[in-house]
């Protein structure tokens, strides 16, 4: 569930052989060529809400354009004003990323699980060049694992180098968008791997691209995109589109190395680097469902480790977690403890028909998402008459099948766009 290192292919497979789990430096040099930081992020700083929207102008009756100095984050906290899912609450325009287009941070309304409306925050890129006939299509990115704290938004640090697996949506014409999710940056503990809150935050962001209008010339055509967490986010947007954003033409998903057959995934993670992943899901899915009580798995030495979550990335919840071993951490098997067991189920992608046809992308080496998940997701989703295709790359590991399958994601993508017939790989 971790996400990708690098993105130059080469690199992502050396660095991560190298140490298993990435030194933070690598998570960031990565995040600053994807725009979505894969460790440690400094937190903006800024002035309070009130310093913010004073130095702010309205460009809308209900949108805040913040300056390129304030905090935008800051105008998440205290009651919102009542808005729709992918209403506007702000925008920034940010500077100094490499990109052939704007790149703009907002705040968005969305719900949570519970009915709540909350701010969600993330990034639109809009690229240059004269806008086609019928507007931009929109790809929506669902990032890897960060974190939990607010320091690990993505849309904290957009900046770097370049942004090497941006650019070709751009030069398609297409406007990126990328979400932080619920609670990442804004207020409320980030709910880790919980399905429909990762994929309401996925389709809002199309809404709220939709909703700047001029500054974007965004389409309803949209193409749903992200890798281990963010496979498990894409596949619920799809899964939730269309009674969730019926508005929007969602023409195709990708899913790379996406968290399926989450008993599996929690067994094959025991004496895994990545066991705190674990914790992270009882922390999330605490804050997500009240009957979530973290105690019925989790040893007392675990559950008071847990508010570590909100005060690092992924670095820290490692160093915090991996201390003890899985004995000692967990008491309780979550697959046969209820609730646990049927929080399993339902976060568990793959039972409900999506609105679009589906790509799962895989290496067949990958150290974290058991490359037979995706196999066993594949016969779950054909058995239920979802147009699916799955594609595997020996040799590659979680993060270093990103590169080579790229090209075949772009193509799959133009077809899609194209409106040809996806390919399945059910019988």
């Amino acid at each position: 569930m971790g996400a990708p290192s690098r993105a130059i292919p080469v690199t992502i497979r050396q660095c991560w052989r190298r140490d298993g789990i990435l030194p933070a430096v690598l998570h960031r040099r990565f995040l600053l060529l994807f725009l979505v930081p894969l460790a440690l992020a400094a937190c903006s700083g800024g002035d309070d809400a009130d310093s913010a929207a004073s130095s702010s102008t309205t460009v809308a009756s209900a949108v805040v354009e913040v300056a390129p100095d304030g905090d935008l984050y800051a105008l998440a906290e205290g009651p919102l004003e009542p808005g729709e899912p992918g209403d506007v609450i702000a925008v920034q325009e940010v500077a100094g990323v490499p990109v052939e287009g704007t790149v703009w941070r907002v705040l968005y309304h969305s719900q949570s699980i519970a009915g709540e409306d909350i701010a969600v925050s993330g990034i639109i890129i809009v690229p240059s060049g004269p806008v086609p006939e019928g507007g931009r299509p929109v790809l929506t990115w669902a990032h890897g694992t960060t974190g939990i704290a607010d320091e690990c938004a993505p849309s904290k640090d957009p900046a770097g180098a370049g942004a090497a697996l941006v650019a070709p949506f751009l030069d398609r014409g297409m406007v990126f968008a990328a979400t932080d999710y619920e609670g990442l940056g804004t207020p409320g503990r980030h709910p880790y791997i919980a399905g429909v809150s990762e994929g309401r935050g996925t389709l809002d962001i199309v809404r709220a691209a939709r909703q700047l209008e001029d500054r974007t010339d965004a389409s309803d055509e949209t193409v749903i995109w992200g890798h281990s967490q963010g496979g498990h986010a894409a596949l619920f947007a799809n899964q939730i589109a269309e009674e969730w954003a019926p508005e929007l033409d969602v023409v195709g998903t990708i899913a790379g190395a996406p968290p399926s057959q989450l008993a599996l995934i929690a067994a094959a993670l025991r004496d895994s680097p990545y066991r705190y992943y674990l914790a992270m899901v009882a922390a999330g899915w605490e804050a997500a469902y009240p009957e979530a009580d973290p105690s019925l798995v989790l040893s007392p030495k675990g559950v008071e480790l847990l508010a570590t979550v909100d005060e690092g990335c992924t670095g820290a919840s490692a160093e915090a977690f991996n201390s003890l071993s899985y004995d000692e951490l967990v008491i309780a098997d979550p697959a046969t403890t209820p609730p646990w067991s049927d929080l399993l189920v339902a976060n568990d992608p793959g039972f409900v028909q999506g609105s679009s046809p589906i790509l799962i992308i895989h290496g067949e080496n990958d150290e974290q998402i058991p490359v037979v998940s995706s196999q066993l997701l594949l016969n779950r989703m054909c058995g239920i008459g979802q147009a699916v295709e799955r594609r595997t790359y020996p040799g590659e590991s979680h993060a270093g099948v990103i590169g080579p399958s790229l090209p075949d994601m772009l193509k799959w993508i133009d077809a899609r766009l194209e409106g040809e017939e996806a390919i399945t790989s059910c019988p």
